[in-house]
């Protein structure tokens, strides 16, 4: 099983988050799963400039060069993708929203019908799982995970994979262990 797991935690003084992914990736690894991790904080990754060169003049590339590029391929060889970030202002943090956007080279310009819905086509065959664990913080409740929870959930519709869990840091990891190594 290949994972791909990104940080997104801006501030490493974060121990409670820091540690929870540490425990994590350990017990990920003793289940001999092939972990690719990416801590966003530490990366160079610009902001998408929406110049769609990356759907029109250079299909499934961007213009910018940069650590985004490795994360591009690390998902697209991976079963699963984690993205784990504290919630900011109700949302993921801004290192999360900005490879989000970023990704957009990994799906087609061209539309589908989804569900009566239009959404874009697959541009590669194989695309990873979702799961997402959240750090509420003490400013934020259950109806604010559920809002997050629920834009990811069209984002995996748009992504074309499935969203398997939204979790916090401060539940158990058997849940996520069970969703990405079958266990």
């Amino acid at each position: 099983m290949e994972l791909t797991l990104i940080n997104g935690n801006p501030d490493p003084s974060n121990e409670a988050f820091e540690q929870y992914l540490i425990s994590l990736k350990k017990f990920l690894s003793a289940r001999d799963c092939a972990l690719h991790d990416f801590v966003l904080r530490d990366m160079e990754i610009r902001y998408c400039l929406g110049c769609w060169d990356c759907w029109w003049k250079t299909p499934g590339l961007c213009r910018h060069k940069d650590d985004a590029e490795g994360i591009y391929r690390s998902i697209l060889a991976s079963d699963f993708l984690i993205l784990a970030s504290p919630l900011v202002a109700g949302f993921v943090s801004s290192l999360v929203k900005k490879l989000n956007d970023r990704m957009i080279p990994l799906i087609h310009p061209y539309l589908q019908l989804i569900k009566k819905e239009s959404h874009h086509r697959k541009r590669y065959d194989h695309y990873p799982s979702l799961g997402l664990i959240l750090d509420p913080g003490k400013d934020h409740d259950s109806e604010d995970i559920e809002i997050v929870a629920d834009i990811y959930r069209r984002f995996a519709l748009n992504f074309h994979c499935d969203l398997k869990f939204v979790n916090t840091h401060l539940k158990n990891q058997e849940e996520i262990i069970r969703a990405t190594c079958g266990v």
